[in-house]
């Protein structure tokens, strides 16, 4: 009798504890249910109106009772902003087609002289009108094979939320297979903002200001280059003396994640968000603009900014193509409290950036070629690095770039530009997660800070809706044939790590004075060179030398002056002086040289021979077209070479290298190094 009434009891009290954990996680599934709900809807979308769609003459109006937003029709042009009892954030007195728009550069193939194209719809519709979203498209159709116009259709799409204070817009640009042959140097999106209300701008934590008025630069001295204006008589007095150039405020697309201006009178935000890079061209380390004087603010999708023509968009032989750029979100914000700084607005704007980032890819866009989350794949696995001169083990690298491109050549995708990129970066223990890919072929592509060159998966790797490729470890094998005998720099594909001069008094821009370590950004620091070394060229020595105070740069050319007092150019020839030990006799010793930047410019190599008139054991030809030097970059496009060094061109005891840019034509014609090193004989350790 005991026994079974132990077991009533056992059985009773079984039965009660699945009762409750039953409730227990019918309470946690409601909650976690409710936190879904909650990140997805952040908002309680009946507390605002509904959208609204009002029909004009020759406009549109979208009002969602945070903002309206003002429409030509059926151009496509946003020509008013109405925001925070602001009746328009947007220049009034711009005509209606250059307040907010897209646009491109681009010219027939072949043929000089760039045509700018502002890509008027001619056909609008109201793709979608409820009371939560509203989608229009502006869009323009090319027709025939005699036009003389850009011979691609456009859809320029704009969306609207219930309760967001901000819209999203984003275009699909498509050409059809057999059109003419056309060159595409540029696309964007342009905001030209009210000037008498928007003076601060931010384009990171550090880089943010008040900035001179476009009154300040037609009243300021032109520089060397139409950019580049010297500020005489600002409206804002301390201003004064110093360099205005729009270049000085570029960023990567891996950094380009929001910027904008704020109205301190009136505490009003006007933000550019990119929430993802995927549709920009030239990978994560391509520089771009962002926002400068006017008050302008843009989002660039691709050029040729330190790159050259050479990332230009090339359609040949009736080449068919189709892509989607964007969408970005255009963020507006204010802060109605006295008590609240305008940099709370800034604060506010990269959160909500954050929230963007996290929601991409958006599951609104309603175009058939926007790819959402549901038909993307993940790409994943683990990226090792093989040195033997440096460890006899395998090294595990932390925060390689290692991404998915069109396929190519080993690093070509730095000059890729027709399809999606998609880049993340190892952790420290070299694992990987590539997600959000859109379907396609593809290569991997990889670099690895501290080691130089590039890595390239053997295999294509095809993407489908869905699909979650996981890949075997990877072995990276850089460039290397022997030991270290001497380095100069870090490989990391930059110069930032040379010296860097402090700019002329009279030619600063203070931001990057308090901000010392992006002093590159300022402006001549191209003719800083001949000033510090106004008569012999830059001579380093291995062993007593540092390369962070005694190599500068950029190998610049020299400026003298003609007898008519202007400027003109001359090639430099610097030195790198060594010691050997020993030279092994009929050896291959190897120069490893990484180049930065290079722009109309040749390195000619010489060892132990100045004589000009002998052929140099090695040159480069003319290279490079980044134009990285002139606009303030520290980098452009990376090149590599592995350069055999024959045993008889060395002597032991002490030896010269010479490197001659051989280039004189201009300031900026030139190059920066990224690292170079000598490597001994291989060795049979």
């Amino acid at each position: 009798m005991k026994k079974v009434w132990w077991k009533r009891k056992w059985s009773y009290f079984l039965g009660l504890l699945g009762i409750f954990l039953q409730l227990f996680l019918l309470i946690n599934e409601c909650a976690a249910t409710r936190r879904i709900v909650e990140k997805n809807i952040p908002l309680d979308l009946q507390t605002y109106p509904p959208v609204q769609l009002l029909r004009l003459n020759k406009h549109v109006l979208v009002d969602n009772g945070l903002f309206n937003i003002t429409f030509s029709v059926p151009d496509g042009m946003v020509i008013n902003i109405q925001y925070n009892g602001i009746d328009n954030l947007l220049e009034n007195k711009n005509k209606e087609n250059n307040r907010g728009y897209w646009d491109i550069v681009w010219n027939k193939a072949e043929k000089q002289g760039d045509i700018f194209d502002k890509l008027e719809g001619t056909k609008f519709e109201v793709i979608l009108q409820d009371e939560n979203q509203v989608e229009l498209s502006f869009t323009r159709i090319w027709k025939t094979l005699n036009s003389s116009s850009l011979s691609m259709n456009i859809d320029k799409r704009f969306i609207i939320h219930r309760g967001s204070s901000g819209f999203y817009s984003y275009a699909i640009f498509e050409r059809l297979e057999g059109w003419p042959d056309i060159d595409v140097y540029q696309g964007r999106m342009v905001f030209k903002l009210n000037e008498k209300l928007f003076s601060y701008m931010a384009i990171s934590d550090e880089r943010q200001r008040i900035m001179p008025t476009a009154q300040d630069r037609e009243m300021g001295r032109q520089l060397d280059y139409k950019e580049a204006v010297l500020l005489t008589g600002p409206s804002t007095s301390f201003l004064k003396g110093e360099v205005d150039d729009k270049y000085q405020y570029s960023v990567e697309n891996k950094d380009n994640r929001i910027h904008g201006w704020i109205s301190p009178s009136l505490k009003t935000g006007f933000w550019m968000i990119t929430p993802s890079s995927e549709f920009q061209t030239g990978g994560p380390v391509k520089q771009d603009l962002t926002s400068h004087t006017g008050p302008i603010t843009l989002s660039m999708f691709f050029s040729t900014h330190y790159a050259g023509e050479i990332i230009g968009l090339r359609f040949r032989n009736g080449e068919p193509w189709k892509k989607v750029f964007g969408p970005v979100f255009i963020y507006l914000n204010s802060v109605s409290s006295d008590d609240e700084g305008i940099l709370t607005l800034w604060t506010d704007a990269k959160e909500q950036m954050l929230i963007e980032t996290e929601n991409w890819p958006y599951e609104f866009p309603l175009s058939q070629d926007f790819v959402g989350a549901d038909q993307r794949g993940i790409v994943s696995g683990r990226l090792l690095v093989n040195d033997s001169y440096m460890s006899k083990t395998l090294i595990t690298p932390n925060s390689t770039f290692i991404g998915l491109a069109a396929p190519g050549d080993v690093g070509s995708w730095q000059i890729e530009n027709k399809g999606y990129q998609f880049w993340t970066q190892t952790d420290n223990e070299g694992y990987f997660l590539i997600n959000n890919i859109i379907p396609g072929n593809y290569s991997l592509y990889a670099w690895v800070p501290g080691f130089i060159g590039d890595y390239k998966y053997m295999d294509y790797i095809n993407i489908t809706p869905g699909s979650r490729t996981r890949l075997h470890t990877l072995v990276y094998y850089p460039p290397r044939n022997g030991p270290t005998l001497w380095e100069i720099g870090i490989p990391d594909r930059t110069a930032a790590e040379f010296f860097i001069p402090n700019p002329q008094p009279k030619l600063q821009n203070q931001l990057y004075i308090a901000h010392y370590e992006e002093k590159f950004r300022q402006y001549g620091l191209w003719d800083r060179y001949t000033e510090i070394y106004p008569n012999d060229d830059l001579v380093y020595t291995v062993g007593s030398s540092n390369y962070q105070t005694d190599w500068y740069f950029a190998h610049v050319n020299r400026y003298i002056y003609k007898d008519d007092g202007d400027k003109t150019y001359i090639p430099t020839t610097w030195q790198i002086v060594f010691d050997l030990q020993e030279v092994k006799d009929f050896s291959n010793y190897t120069l490893q040289l990484a180049l930065a930047s290079t722009n109309e410019a040749e390195l000619q190599i010489r060892i132990n021979d100045q004589n000009p008139e002998h052929a140099p054991h090695f040159t480069t030809g003319s290279i490079g077209k980044d134009n990285a030097i002139a606009r303030h970059g520290i980098h452009g496009l990376y090149r590599m070479y592995s350069i055999d060094v024959p045993s008889d061109l060395l002597a032991i005891g002490s030896n010269t290298m010479f490197l001659k840019q051989n280039r004189g034509s201009s300031s900026w014609s030139g190059l920066m190094y990224d690292y170079i090193r000598l490597e001994g004989p291989p060795t049979n350790d």
